[in-house]
Formats: C-alpha cells, sequence, structure tokens
C-alpha cells in the first residue's frame, strides 16, 4: 500500500516543482485527499480508521481525487469538528449522480492513502459539499485543513496553467 502512496507523492512532486531551478520552497505538507466507496462486491481494499478499528472494503478506484477538491475548510458542526469539501464544477454534477445511486453506502477519505474519516451517503448531494468526520486529534486538524487547502489551490492553479 506505500508504493502507490510513493507514486503519487513523485507525480505531485513532479506537478508541483515544474522545471524552475529556483522555485520557493513550499510552506506546506503536500497532502492528497481522496474519497472511495464501499464496495459491495466482495471485493476491494480493506481498510481500518485509526482511532474507532472501524472496518471498511473500498473500491479500488477514488470516487472524488485532489483534482476534484476546490477548497477545504474546518467546520463546527452540532456533533464537533469536521472537514467540508468543496468540488469544482464538474464534480459536482459527477458526485451529485454517485449520491443518488449510492445512497446508503459508505464513502471513506483518505489522506496521503491513510483511511481518516467515513461517511454515510444518505440523500442526494447536490452543492457539491462534503462533510466528513476525520479520526484525527482536534490539535492536528488546523494544520491537517491548511495543507489540504495549500495541496489543493496548487493542483487546481497547475491544472488551470496547463489546461
Amino acid at each position: 500500500m506505500k508504493r502507490p502512496a510513493a507514486a503519487l507523492a513523485l507525480i505531485l512532486a513532479g506537478l508541483l516543482g515544474g522545471c524552475a531551478s529556483s522555485k520557493k520552497p513550499l510552506d506546506y505538507v503536500p497532502t492528497l485527499a481522496r474519497f472511495f466507496l464501499e464496495s459491495t462486491s466482495g471485493a476491494g481494499t480493506p481498510v481500518n480508521l485509526p482511532r474507532s478499528g472501524v472496518g471498511l472494503l473500498l473500491d479500488s478506484r477514488p470516487v472524488i481525487t485532489e483534482g476534484d477538491i476546490v477548497n477545504v475548510e474546518l467546520v463546527q458542526v452540532d456533533l464537533g469538528k469536521c472537514l467540508f469539501f468543496q468540488l469544482t464544477p464538474a464534480a459536482t454534477r459527477d458526485f451529485y449522480r454517485i449520491s443518488v445511486t449510492h445512497q446508503g453506502r459508505r464513502m471513506a477519505l483518505q489522506i496521503n492513502g491513510h483511511a481518516m474519516g467515513a461517511r454515510r451517503i444518505d440523500g442526494p448531494i447536490t452543492n457539491g459539499a462534503i462533510f466528513v468526520f476525520v479520526e484525527v486529534p482536534d490539535e492536528a486538524l488546523p494544520a491537517l485543513v491548511e495543507n489540504l487547502k495549500k495541496t489543493s489551490a496548487a493542483l487546481q492553479r497547475e491544472m488551470q496553467r496547463k489546461g
């Protein structure tokens, strides 16, 4: 499981690095977020959430990748602090269809290849807003959000430049 994460880190370093030899050092740790649906076929990748130990069997292909995310915020809701992910318009449309056809299934958030949270799809999600509780200490959340935010912004800038 470490090989895909290492390959992703190399790809991200290449994307962010470009050809400039005098680039500024990054003021964040590249942090990639991907969402995977729970498998219903009995085949998939088993993961366990770090604190609760909840086990999930996930489809091998993500439904949302780091390129689909335009913003991440730390928000306070009735049940505590969670992460709010805002998707691109294209990803919002795709995810709406997924949320309609896969109601009742769980979706797991992986950060840099490690399962960190999950949420059940309880209805159609039309606005491209995904709220998910992550199993990390509250004091680590601001730095995690900052790294996710800056990584997403850098990827979006790179995609716009190339697109």
